[in-house]
């Protein structure tokens, strides 16, 4: 998989439109967006498969509806994710420092769901 880098200085490496939000527009949509947050709603389908896209943020990911996936960092390089089910019934918060190039394929019969609150001064 090509990074397509910037050509400008950076300390991150991907065009801008690799951002989810660009690339993956589907799984990715914005529900708020100010000067200190974006927050966005990720939904990924039974059997879909993601395009190819980065998350350029630290992020908060509140996971309310799990599914089994694979995580994909290249086409040869991937892991796979159970369902994550909590004893509680509760969502799943989740730290994530940001994320190069991947996409994620929903391998299960259930959608995957959640609310990424991305930081931008972090």
């Amino acid at each position: 998989m090509e990074n397509n880098k910037k050509t400008e200085s950076s300390d991150w490496p991907w065009s801008d439109s690799q951002d989810a939000v660009c690339a993956a527009p589907d799984s990715h949509r914005i529900l708020l967006e100010n000067e200190l947050v974006r927050v966005l709603e990720v939904t990924i389908p039974a059997g879909h498969k993601e395009p190819w896209h980065t998350h350029r943020r630290t992020s908060l990911m509140l996971i309310d509806q799990s599914a089994s996936i694979r995580y994909f960092r290249s086409e040869n390089d991937f892991d796979e994710r159970p369902r994550i089910v909590s004893e509680s019934g509760s969502p799943r918060l989740a730290w994530l420092v940001p994320e190069g190039i991947h996409c994620v394929e929903n391998i299960d019969t259930m959608s995957y769901h959640a609310i990424r609150i991305e930081f931008k001064n972090s």
